[in-house]
């Protein structure tokens, strides 16, 4: 089975924008009914027009995971900018993370595990 998360946006090329330029999303499909699908690797998110501002989906968190600690500090650096807060160890989840914001406010974590994954 495969997926899609999907959020209504008030502003979909600057935010299709964000995450092809600053996380490396690529276009998977265009939907002339005014919907923008990327794909990252097993991600795909989906931005649909909004009917107004208050309409956009900020609710939930997106979170990308890479293969190592230097990996997320590499993505701070190109992040820095939008970053709530510096990488740090998450002794809870046994995870090296931290958390940012893309253009219209949705929470984005960018994390690596501590522990061995399943296959």
């Amino acid at each position: 089975m495969s997926g899609i998360v999907f959020f209504r946006t008030a502003d979909r090329e600057r935010v299709a924008d964000f995450y092809r330029d600053r996380l490396g999303f690529e276009v998977w499909l265009e939907q002339d009914a005014g919907c923008t699908i990327l794909r990252h690797d097993d991600l795909k998110l989906g931005f649909c027009d909004a009917a107004s501002a208050s309409d956009v989906d900020t609710d939930g968190i997106v979170t990308l995971y890479y293969d190592t600690r230097a990996d997320v500090d590499e993505k701070y650096s190109d992040l820095s900018d939008v970053a709530v807060e510096a990488p740090r160890e998450n002794d809870d989840y046994d995870i090296y993370q931290f958390f940012a914001e893309d253009p219209e406010g949705r929470t984005l974590e960018v994390q690596t595990f501590l522990h061995d994954l399943p296959e």
